[in-house]
């Protein structure tokens, strides 16, 4: 018999709360108070990804408390190997930012060694919390209903998105830089177009392949958690001492905190682009482990 009795929020979901708590107070004391404590100044710092972890702690515990299971709990293996494969995707979008230059980072700490244990400490929650947090959509059930018309997938539509991926990847490092910053778009969606037919075609997780059985689920849940994720960066971001500032060309008027409305809408697709390099990544690993064995 399946136990249907409520479980237990677990502990480790509370500490998570607790650390957005106090990174964001320290964050805040730190923005307004300029004497602030050295202490309150290094969270202040680091406030971001104090944030981010908390929050991976706190969906993953709500996600077992509604499933029973979950990536920190049951998965573990799949968390490791989520990590080191967020840092590696946005140190390719900081490649990408060397020539679009569309945001700039201030606020640094002085010391070498700080700055690379702080911002890998970033750059490895970007990925485990989209996908977490799309888990948890799909947990609850939002999107749960959502059909489409299937969609006829054949050769011509797959090599067609394909190309299409790959020249959004690649024009926008071949325009001049002074016209380069208003292709950050093309970069949002490049890899889910490229990847995502390739991912069918090896029988991995693809959008492309729910699209061809009428499941409209997974990326509506995607969607929703990239705009869910954008916001928290961007409210975490407002008061820490080490921030992102951008330079986005477009609705420079309209903006969620700091972030231009144009450029808080690619939230949305960026999810759909982790998720298609995610499984992209995870094949070609399967398949070296083939080979080598």
């Amino acid at each position: 018999m399946n136990d249907k009795r409520p479980r237990r929020f677990p502990l480790y979901g509370v500490l998570g709360l607790a650390l957005i708590v106090a990174a964001q107070a320290c964050a805040a004391f730190d923005h307004y108070n300029p004497d602030a404590s050295a202490f309150a100044r290094r969270v202040s710092r680091h406030a971001t990804a104090v944030c981010w972890w908390g929050y991976l702690l706190f969906v993953d515990a709500w996600i077992r408390r509604m499933k029973g299971e979950s990536l920190l709990t049951t998965r573990r293996a799949e968390f490791a190997v989520m990590l080191p494969l967020s840092v590696l995707f946005w140190v390719l979008f900081e490649f990408y930012n060397f020539h679009l230059i569309n945001w700039r980072y201030e606020g640094l700490s002085p010391l070498q060694w700080e700055r690379i244990i702080g911002s890998t400490a970033a750059f490895a929650t970007v990925l485990p919390g989209v996908l977490l947090t799309s888990e948890w959509l799909d947990a609850k059930g939002v999107f749960r209903n959502l059909k489409i018309e299937p969609l006829r997938v054949d050769g011509r539509l797959t090599f067609g998105l394909i190309l299409f991926g790959t020249a959004c990847a690649v024009v926008p490092l071949m325009l001049p830089q002074a016209w380069a910053k208003y292709a950050f778009a093309p970069v949002w969606i490049a890899y889910a177009f490229m990847l995502d037919p390739i991912n069918r075609a090896n029988g991995a997780p693809s959008l492309l392949a729910d699209f061809e059985r009428g499941h409209l689920g997974k990326a509506a849940s995607l969607f929703a958690a990239g705009l869910l994720c954008g916001f928290w960066w961007e409210s975490w971001n407002w008061f820490a001492a080490a921030k992102w500032k951008y330079q986005v060309p477009f609705t420079p008027g309209v903006s969620i905190f700091e972030m231009p409305m144009a450029g808080f809408l690619g939230f949305a697709p960026f999810a759909w682009e982790l998720y298609a390099m995610y499984h992209f990544a995870r094949t070609i690993g399967r398949s070296s482990q083939r080979g080598i064995n």
